[in-house]
């Protein structure tokens, strides 16, 4: 153990970083406190964590050492048996070999390593050296931290890229000021939204060329089936997984009944408490996300379907069957996944007359605003459908609050409903 680590701080005294392209969001690598706390940057597989540790090495290299700045990469083949020891050896060993104990400590996909949490918390109480840690899992989450750390870490969530931010990869700029004035820079940034649409905002998925993009895109799906779920969970029914994730992808909404019956119909041995598991493991990965019915009764919401939304629309296009091109399943995604980084309550509403709503927002008990999300709504009774159901579920709640979240422009609605353009969410 002692000579991998060696290796690997060898390694890092004379690795070079990679190029890196600006997020919006940076850590912050100056002491937050009188209170030493550990950074644990989580989020989905690839969604740019790593680079994210890289760009903030990158500006502490200005002022330090890589004796004082120590990465360490806890998927590298080389870690063999990923045992506690690799920690409680790893201070010791830097000091043995720097001659001085790192300043900071930059620790990948730290989660791998038995008893991490205890030994981080014991870092922090006997040492003054910064930690900032990576995770996949939502184990690693301020909702489901280890004991030892609640109150002890700062918690950031990375998710895939903004438009903005995906026009920065692009090296594209759009005047957003005079968009609906100038007709071709409306169509410029069409075409790039909807290619953001369809393949996402995966960082290395953005940056390469569209006839690989489904491929890696599929590629990250099985690292998630594969290493994130299978593995982590120890997955017995591996066909079962695999399957229910194909229908999870393929679908607008989901039943744990109907999920169980259509998988058993394929001939595959499975039950319900199985399925809700094997859900409750792809969430865990930040995969998938669930959205319950607005509803007065708690039964009725596990009860009713339920309708899911995934990371990155990308894996839309690569995997799914029938709606791949589905620019509107797709744009109503994309607003699911930002509006869940900004509010806490979100359901969707649907009457007994199917009138829906995609998005309802709720704060203390009380509705505050509805978004409507098509990306056309030129056809007449399109448009009439989706104001009509906004127009009720905002009677219904007392909110007058009302979105619809368009492409389509020049609209003449009622003066109740505000229509927003995509770009201005996402």
């Amino acid at each position: 153990m002692d000579q991998i680590l060696r290796t690997l701080l060898l390694d890092w005294r004379e690795q070079k970083l990679p190029k890196t392209i600006k997020r919006d969001i940076q850590l912050d690598v100056t002491a937050q406190s009188s209170v030493r706390n550990a950074t644990i940057i989580t989020g989905f597989r690839r969604v740019g964590k790593t680079y994210l540790l890289y760009e903030a090495i990158e500006r502490l290299l200005k002022t330090y050492t890589h004796e004082d700045v120590v990465y360490i990469n806890f998927e590298d083949e080389r870690i063999t048996t990923p045992t506690t020891d690799l920690l409680t050896d790893l201070i010791p060993q830097a000091q043995s070999l720097y001659g001085k104990k790192p300043r900071y400590l930059f620790l990948d996909e730290l989660q791998l390593i038995p008893n991490w949490s205890k030994w981080v918390r014991r870092i922090l109480d006997t040492e003054e050296i910064e930690i900032f840690i990576t995770g996949s899992s939502s184990k690693m989450s301020s909702y489901e931290l280890p004991t030892e750390l609640r109150g002890r870490s700062w918690d950031i969530h990375v998710f895939p890229l903004s438009i903005e931010e995906f026009l920065r990869f692009k090296n594209e700029t759009i005047d957003f000021v005079n968009l609906k004035y100038r007709q071709g820079e409306r169509a410029r940034f069409q075409y790039l939204f909807e290619e953001y649409l369809r393949f996402g905002g995966l960082p290395a998925v953005v940056l390469t060329d569209e006839v690989k993009k489904s491929e890696l895109l599929q590629i990250y799906f099985q690292t998630v089936v594969q290493k994130e779920i299978g593995e982590r969970f120890t997955i017995e029914n591996g066909v079962a997984l695999k399957t229910l994730l194909k229908i999870l992808i393929n679908s607008n909404a989901i039943s744990i009944s109907k999920l169980t019956n259509t998988i058993k119909s394929m001939q595959i041995p499975v039950g319900k408490s199985t399925i809700n598991n094997y859900i409750s493991y792809v969430e865990s990965s930040y995969f998938m996300k669930q959205l319950y019915i607005s509803a007065t009764s708690v039964v009725n919401q596990i009860q009713y379907p339920r309708k899911v939304y995934f990371v990155d629309t990308g894996f839309i296009t690569a995997l799914s069957i029938k709606f791949s091109k589905n620019l509107g399943r797709l744009l109503e995604n994309a607003v699911y996944n930002k509006l869940s980084q900004k509010y806490d309550t979100i359901y969707y509403y649907k009457d007994d007359n199917d009138n829906e709503v995609d998005f309802v927002i709720m704060n203390e008990g009380k509705v505050t605003e509805l978004y409507q999300v098509s990306y056309d709504i030129s056809d007449e009774e399109t448009q009439k459908r989706e104001v009509k159901s906004l127009l009720k579920a905002g009677k219904k709640f007392n909110c007058s609050t009302l979105r619809l979240v368009t492409m389509t422009s020049s609209l003449a609605l009622p003066e109740e409903i505000e229509v927003i353009s995509p770009e201005k969410i996402l």
